[in-house]
């Protein structure tokens, strides 16, 4: 390498993290649809013309563009103000209450469910929005965490269930730990904006059940399925093993994403217990170890079976995403050289074979070579993971993003 490339910012520099952040916001706000709400996106970044309007990307997208506005950018307040109109409005149940998961052209709910998932993120959009201080965020957040409330958390259990049908008659007769992950995410940053303790108090439970019970239990290994007793369920989907939200098997980037927020867990109680950073590290671990160069080339799998062997070998760009900021989280709190070796090696090979610099954001996902696919996740739907992957590394464990952006903590 020259002394002049020496001289240039390096991927996961915080230069370059910061001009990465500027080029993936410019290529979201193509996502903005006239009707309201945000449209997924293609790989040359245009809406897909099916006029669907999914709760969780347009939830995803109010809050990248919250985090930008407490970032100082002049455009944003006007898109999370859009983002939270569709949430007010087009996206809300206002017979029954709550959210869908999504509606097409006419209004017409895509699904018949109302799904945990999606409400986790309704709480994210509105915690950030809060955070950023637009009009009629905090309402938002309110009604959202009474939803959870009276519909979703098990009080017995300390989890959520994970949907129901619209007018909250019928509960689906399965768990999932990725509703829950995104659950902790959730009920992390609103605690930071409301201030009340019980929502990091319930995202200890949950991570005590799903982290520290079943996935030591399964050698790190992360259970992601299971029956209403919560008692796992190993072959769940072994017929679909590549479905986009609940594959088969053991989802690595998942263990990495856990991980993470297990970190600003522990930083948010005061009285956190031990078990939260060694399982946060052993999770970490148990990734590199199942996931990167599981088959001989780079980049992570997507998932593994119960041996450890990858059974679904495309890359997902999330996975390197959530990989990237475990490892920056764990640098900042244990000062360990090894977590920031990874740190570098994974923003380089994001840099070499998921960046798309010739037509905006990132691959979404990559074949089993590094070359784009579309098997799993068409076009580029989203940037929350690939933002998120350049902010977490300039911010403390805790608070929430939104929360430390507005403390002015990065």
């Amino acid at each position: 390498m020259s002394p002049q490339a020496e001289s240039l910012p390096q991927p996961g520099d915080e230069a370059w993290l910061v001009a990465e952040q500027d080029r993936l916001l410019g290529f979201a706000r193509g996502a903005r649809l006239p009707e309201g709400g945000f449209g997924w996106l293609d790989e040359h970044g245009a809406v897909q013309q099916d006029g669907a309007v999914h709760t969780w990307i347009t939830c995803r997208m109010t809050h990248v563009f919250a985090l930008a506005h407490l970032l100082g950018d002049p455009d944003a307040a006007a898109l999370v103000d859009h983002g939270l109109a569709a949430l007010t409005g087009l996206l809300r149940d206002r017979e029954h209450g709550g959210w869908y998961t999504g509606v097409d052209r006419d209004g017409t709910p895509l699904t018949a469910e109302k799904s945990a998932y999606a409400h986790a993120f309704v709480v994210l959009a509105a915690s950030g929005a809060t955070a950023a201080g637009r009009p009629g965020a905090r309402e938002l957040l309110t009604g959202a965490l009474n939803v959870i409330e009276r519909h979703f958390w098990d009080e017995e259990q300390g989890l959520l269930v994970e949907s129901w049908d619209l007018p909250w008659d019928a509960c689906e007769p399965y768990r999932g730990a990725n509703s829950n992950m995104h659950a902790v995410e959730a009920f992390l940053a609103a605690g930071d904006v409301t201030g009340d303790p019980i929502w990091h108090q319930r995202a200890l439970w949950i991570v005590r059940r799903i982290v520290h019970v079943h996935a030591r239990a399964a050698d790190w290994r992360l259970v992601e399925h299971f029956d209403t007793g919560w008692t796992p369920r190993y072959d769940y989907n072994q017929e679909r093993p590549d479905d986009p939200f609940r594959p088969y098997g053991a989802t690595v980037g998942h263990w990495f994403e856990w991980a993470r927020l297990m970190l600003g867990l522990r930083a948010s109680l005061p009285d956190p217990p031990g078990w939260l950073l060694e399982d946060a590290e052993a999770l970490f671990a148990a990734g590199v170890r199942d996931g990167w160069h599981a088959d001989g080339s780079p980049g992570f799998v997507y998932t593994v079976g119960w041996d450890g062997a990858p059974a679904v070998r495309a890359r997902m760009h999330w996975v390197a995403a959530e990989a990237i900021a475990a490892a920056a989280v764990l640098h900042r709190v244990t000062g360990k050289a090894e977590y920031e070796r990874w740190y570098r090696t994974w923003w380089q090979y994001a840099e070499e074979a998921i960046l798309d610099r010739a037509r905006g954001s990132w691959h979404h996902e990559l074949d089993p070579q590094n070359s784009p696919a579309a098997t799993v996740w068409p076009g580029k739907p989203d940037v929350y993971h690939a933002v998120q992957a350049t902010l977490i590394p300039r911010l403390p464990a805790a608070p929430a993003m939104a929360e430390a952006l507005r403390r002015k903590l990065a």
